[in-house]
Protein backbone atom coordinates (compact mmCIF):
# COMPACT_ATOMS: atom_id res chain seq x y z
CA UNK A 1 0.00 0.00 0.00
CA UNK A 2 1.33 3.39 -0.78
CA UNK A 3 1.02 6.31 1.31
CA UNK A 4 3.32 9.18 0.19
CA UNK A 5 2.49 11.53 3.61
CA UNK A 6 3.96 12.56 7.13
CA UNK A 7 3.31 9.97 9.92
CA UNK A 8 3.76 10.32 13.46
CA UNK A 9 7.04 9.05 15.13
CA UNK A 10 6.04 5.33 15.77
CA UNK A 11 4.46 4.44 13.13
CA UNK A 12 7.12 3.04 11.38
CA UNK A 13 7.81 0.53 14.66
CA UNK A 14 3.88 -0.28 14.49
CA UNK A 15 4.56 -0.92 10.98
CA UNK A 16 7.51 -3.81 11.41
CA UNK A 17 5.77 -4.79 14.78
CA UNK A 18 3.00 -6.07 12.25
CA UNK A 19 5.48 -8.12 10.17
CA UNK A 20 5.62 -5.49 7.87
CA UNK A 21 8.46 -3.68 5.83
CA UNK A 22 8.36 -0.27 5.32
CA UNK A 23 10.27 1.91 2.82
CA UNK A 24 10.67 5.58 4.46
CA UNK A 25 13.21 8.72 4.35
CA UNK A 26 13.98 11.35 6.76
CA UNK A 27 12.52 14.89 5.20
CA UNK A 28 14.73 17.89 4.96
CA UNK A 29 13.67 20.78 7.10
CA UNK A 30 11.77 22.38 3.75
CA UNK A 31 10.68 19.31 2.88
CA UNK A 32 9.01 18.78 6.63
CA UNK A 33 7.31 22.32 7.03
CA UNK A 34 5.69 21.72 3.65
CA UNK A 35 4.52 18.34 4.64
CA UNK A 36 3.30 19.56 7.95
CA UNK A 37 1.34 22.13 6.05
CA UNK A 38 -0.07 19.48 3.94
CA UNK A 39 -0.96 17.79 7.08
CA UNK A 40 -2.47 20.65 8.77
CA UNK A 41 -5.12 20.93 6.17
CA UNK A 42 -5.76 17.07 5.94
CA UNK A 43 -6.36 17.07 10.18
CA UNK A 44 -8.82 19.96 9.85
CA UNK A 45 -10.75 18.56 6.72
CA UNK A 46 -11.08 14.89 8.66
CA UNK A 47 -12.45 16.68 11.62
CA UNK A 48 -14.94 18.80 9.92
CA UNK A 49 -16.06 15.95 7.69
CA UNK A 50 -16.99 13.75 11.03
CA UNK A 51 -16.21 16.11 14.54
CA UNK A 52 -14.56 13.38 16.10
CA UNK A 53 -12.53 14.73 18.63
CA UNK A 54 -9.43 12.64 17.88
CA UNK A 55 -9.21 14.48 14.73
CA UNK A 56 -9.19 17.87 16.65
CA UNK A 57 -6.33 16.00 18.83
CA UNK A 58 -4.14 15.42 15.65
CA UNK A 59 -5.01 19.04 14.27
CA UNK A 60 -3.35 20.09 17.53
CA UNK A 61 -0.53 17.71 17.47
CA UNK A 62 0.44 19.18 13.87
CA UNK A 63 0.17 22.68 14.99
CA UNK A 64 2.56 22.45 17.89
CA UNK A 65 4.54 20.27 15.49
CA UNK A 66 4.77 23.58 13.17
CA UNK A 67 5.34 25.90 16.20
CA UNK A 68 8.19 24.03 17.60
CA UNK A 69 10.14 23.52 14.29
CA UNK A 70 9.46 27.50 13.37
CA UNK A 71 10.88 28.00 17.31
CA UNK A 72 7.52 29.49 18.21
CA UNK A 73 6.41 29.47 21.63
CA UNK A 74 3.11 27.84 22.39
CA UNK A 75 2.69 29.94 25.97
CA UNK A 76 3.48 33.15 23.80
CA UNK A 77 0.81 31.93 21.32
CA UNK A 78 -2.14 31.48 23.86
CA UNK A 79 -0.69 35.00 25.37
CA UNK A 80 -1.70 36.22 21.47
CA UNK A 81 -4.81 34.02 21.34
CA UNK A 82 -6.15 35.80 24.69
CA UNK A 83 -5.06 39.36 24.11
CA UNK A 84 -6.74 39.17 20.52
CA UNK A 85 -10.03 37.60 22.25
CA UNK A 86 -9.63 40.60 24.77
CA UNK A 87 -9.58 43.03 21.83
CA UNK A 88 -11.70 41.76 18.89
CA UNK A 89 -14.01 38.69 20.42
CA UNK A 90 -14.43 35.02 20.29
CA UNK A 91 -16.64 33.38 18.24
CA UNK A 92 -19.32 31.99 20.28
CA UNK A 93 -21.98 34.86 18.85
CA UNK A 94 -21.95 33.34 15.86
CA UNK A 95 -22.24 36.29 13.95
CA UNK A 96 -22.16 36.04 9.97
CA UNK A 97 -20.55 39.55 8.40
CA UNK A 98 -22.31 39.69 5.13
CA UNK A 99 -21.06 43.40 3.81
CA UNK A 100 -20.51 46.88 5.39
CA UNK A 101 -21.49 49.93 3.86
CA UNK A 102 -19.37 52.99 3.72
CA UNK A 103 -20.91 55.75 5.22
CA UNK A 104 -22.25 59.10 3.20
Amino acid sequence: MSYGKLVRNRIIDIIKSNGEDPIYHTLSDEEYLAELHKKLFEEANEFVENDDPEELADLLEVIYAIAKHKNINMQEVEKERVKKREKRGGFEDKIYLETVKKKK
